[in-house]
């Protein structure tokens, strides 16, 4: 073999140097206009060139975005056409590889008794908003007071799921999840203290970290004391200086920096659905082969493996006053809910998207899902808003005398927004003008109770109290007597349906249900305020950037 002499082994390093040097190099200089980023000398105008796709948050699984069929592919025994198959694109996201438990669910209680003490008249209701309904596990003819009382807060549940939580508080939970993550995220950064610790500083009321204050202006938490913070990151904009020891130095982190994490949320209905169904295990090529009825292959509820043969794969109720086999041969290792992570994960490595507890999705229900529907990311219950700014042009933050209370139709008191975070408003017409997206901000009944759908169509949406409504749902009326009570009353005019625009989805079977439930397609609803004994949920938040981290397998027939 011919052989390369020494000079041109040297030039042959030196060109590989230069290209990797001149590959390297490019990423902070713009490819249209020449000039450098991250250079004081040119402004210092700022570009993340070393950028890295962050890992799933804690708890969470990627759950690959592509197409799937919603809906029930199974002979539908109920014959109401509630699951009718649609075809559905869903976009990567992260999901919790199980339910919210007890124990995670107790310590955001103990945030919000520590930060809205219930003994101040000022926080008392927002404290008492975020308690689940324990008295749940209540029944007529059933003996269940030891539930009542130790369900919750006892250590012998703590890994159980959280249950007794309405639509409502599991959305809020969601958002007190986000500024916590991103709460430590800063704090392991060096940009902000551990606030709990700082010596002159007391986290109570609006004096606590809130992302989306954050992001708009670091200086509106805490009433503008720097002193929460510890040191910036690197700013390019400014020469280096020296210091004072303690000073907080560089800037603050923006959206542009890829640091902060993604607000977390319920899971839409196709998302949950897609991520249950979990039919990449199906995949030959880019086809599915056969039909899933469960979170696992197969269409049985029994485990097919020698070594385990015939146990459940899921705790469900096994029939009329069954909710567990006979002591000695237990068939799913539970009378009510169990341990999450008990029973295998599904092939996105979700555990229990059948079984244990029915989970809550972020939508608002309605009976049918037609091919009318947006076939991408669908969901139904968008209300556009924005953030309320002042006469003086600032954004409005909300603080304890201007906090809104919202009254239930069961009576009980939810904050609309905590001290300390944004206040949001819908948008208006007139910035909704002459777009082709949207029209208005309330969009929960688009296509399907909104007047367009009506045939009072021809009609202005402000006369629309005059018209009848599609979903003729009860109305609980609310009458505040003279002592500031409210009057709770039930509504006695004749109604034609359950549903309206607080009815939300849940999706899933549970302890208390039978296999039927257990098909992720099914799906039922419930009004966003109330709460079951067998209903709870966990979180999911979006993935930003390439759908999957790596490019598709050429190789192998099926997804592994």
């Amino acid at each position: 073999m011919r052989k390369f002499s020494n000079s041109k082994v040297v030039l042959l390093v030196l060109a590989t140097i230069l290209m990797a040097s001149c590959n390297k190099s490019s990423k902070n200089v713009s490819t249209l206009t020449g000039w450098e980023y991250n250079n004081p000398k040119y402004g210092g105008f700022e570009t993340n060139s070393n950028f890295k796709e962050n890992p799933p948050p804690p708890g969470m699984v990627l759950i690959e975005g592509g197409t799937f069929t919603m809906g029930s592919v199974q002979d539908d025994v109920m014959f109401d056409w509630n699951t009718t198959p649609v075809k559905q694109q869903v976009r990567s996201f992260y999901m919790d590889q199980a339910e919210v438990t007890n124990r995670e669910y107790v310590l955001y209680l103990q945030y919000l008794e520590k930060v809205f003490p219930p003994s101040d008249d000022t926080y008392r209701k927002i404290y008492q908003a975020a308690l689940p309904d324990t008295l749940v596990w209540r029944n007529t003819l059933g003996f269940n007071e030891l539930l009542t009382e130790n369900y919750l807060r006892h250590p012998a549940y703590a890994d159980y799921p959280v249950v007794g939580v309405s639509w409502g508080q599991a959305t809020e939970y969601c958002r007190w999840r986000t500024d916590r993550v991103n709460e430590k995220i800063l704090i392991d950064k060096g940009v902000l203290h551990t606030l709990f610790d700082h010596d002159s500083l007391k986290v109570e009321g609006a004096n606590r970290f809130d992302t989306e204050t954050y992001l708009a202006n670091p200086n509106l938490l805490f009433n503008g004391d720097s002193t929460i913070y510890h040191k910036g990151i690197k700013d390019f904009s400014k020469k280096s200086k020296g210091s004072e020891k303690g000073s907080f130095t560089g800037r603050h982190v923006k959206i542009s920096d890829g640091i902060m994490q993604q607000r977390f949320r319920l899971p839409t209905e196709s998302e949950w659905e897609y991520a249950a169904k979990a039919e990449v295990e199906n995949r030959e090529y880019n086809s599915i082969r056969g039909r899933k009825k469960y979170s696992w292959s197969g269409n049985s509820t029994r485990e097919q493996s020698r070594r385990y043969q015939g146990d459940q794969l899921a705790n469900f109720k096994q029939g009329k006053g069954d909710y567990s086999g006979l002591a000695g041969w237990s068939n799913d290792g539970a009378d009510i809910t169990m341990r999450i992570k008990s029973y295998k994960p599904n092939a996105f490595g979700l555990y229990d998207m059948s079984g244990n507890v029915a989970e809550w999705v972020a939508d608002v229900y309605r009976p049918i899902i037609d091919n009318d529907a947006n076939d991408f990311s669908y969901f139904r219950g968008n209300v556009f808003t924005k953030k309320k700014i002042d006469e003086y042009g600032n954004v409005v933050v909300v603080d304890y005398n201007t906090v809104e209370f919202d009254t239930l139709d069961n009576g009980k008191l939810i904050p609309k927004d905590l001290p300390g975070s944004i206040k949001y408003v819908p948008v208006t017409k007139r910035d909704a003008f002459m777009r082709r997206n949207y029209e208005k901000a309330y969009n929960i009944d688009s296509r399907d109770g909104d007047l367009a759908s009506t045939n009072q169509y021809f009609k202005d949406e402000d006369d629309r109290d005059a018209t009848p409504r599609m979903y003729n749902s009860p109305e609980i009326p609310r009458q505040i007597g003279e002592s500031g009570l409210i009057i709770q009353q039930y509504d006695t005019k004749k109604r034609t349906t359950l549903i309206s625009d607080q009815t939300r989805v849940y999706k899933g079977g549970s302890w208390k249900d039978r296999a039927f439930w257990l098909d992720p397609a099914q799906r039922r609803y419930l009004p966003e305020y109330m709460a079951t004994n067998y209903i709870g949920f966990r979180c999911a938040t979006d993935k930003l950037g390439q759908m999957s981290y790596s490019r598709r397998r050429k190789e192998g027939r099926k997804a592994k």
